[in-house]
């Protein structure tokens, strides 16, 4: 085999693994290729999934402010009933007291 029928020979051979790798190369983005249908899909479902998170975001804020206003209400309830029950017990005093001294004074 002369020196230009190696070369020639070797660019054939050469040639050719290029093309089988470029055909391959072609062939695998061909069958993996993303439709536009597909990232119209999922473009879809990002814009649902953030909008779902805001009304999450939104609820949870919600929550938040209704546990709040509720707590506060419930601690001026309890301070309300304290309140009431220490004027019930100085008002039992006093009756007691009252009635005490009309048995006194009514056993002359």
């Amino acid at each position: 085999m002369s020196r230009t029928e190696f070369i020639v020979a070797t660019a054939v051979i050469l040639f050719v693994a290029f093309a089988m790798g470029w055909f391959a190369n072609w062939l695998i983005h061909r069958f993996t290729r993303v439709s536009k249908s597909d990232i119209g899909e999922l473009e879809k479902m990002a814009q649902e999934l953030h909008e779902a998170e805001e009304t999450r975001d939104q609820a949870i804020t919600y929550m938040q402010q209704r546990e709040a206003e509720l707590s506060n209400q419930l601690a001026q309830t309890e301070a309300e009933l304290s309140a009431t029950m220490e004027g019930l017990r100085e008002a039992r005093h006093e009756a007691e007291e009252m009635r005490a001294y009309i048995e006194r004074m009514a056993k002359p």
